[in-house]
């Protein structure tokens, strides 16, 4: 099994977790686990090719807004909060709130 890459919290760049959020499918992702917490991939009510999901998941765990775990044969996803708030204070809450509800 391959290790997955997840940025440290000094290597997030602003400009990766803009460009991960400015996709409303990756921002629907975002809100949802912002929701309900941790969830497995395959828990997201997203009607998406599992492949192009995995790309969103991809996309989101490499520009440091999220964390995936991986237990046993799931894969759970959670938002990097604390480290996106001590790296970029308020950035997250800003723009959820101006993006459209879902």
């Amino acid at each position: 099994m391959r290790t997955l890459y997840h940025p440290n919290r000094e290597e997030i760049q602003l400009s990766s977790v803009l460009y991960a959020l400015s996709d409303q499918i990756r921002l629907k992702i975002v809100n949802d686990l912002l929701t309900c917490g941790e969830q497995s991939c395959g828990a997201l009510n997203i009607p998406i090719a599992k492949s192009t999901l995995s790309h969103h998941f991809k996309v989101l765990r490499e520009s440091g807004v999220m964390y995936t775990r991986i237990e046993g044969t799931q894969r759970f996803i959670s938002i990097r909060t604390e480290d996106l708030n001590k790296r970029f204070p308020g950035l997250l809450d800003a723009i959820l709130q101006a993006t459209e509800p879902y």
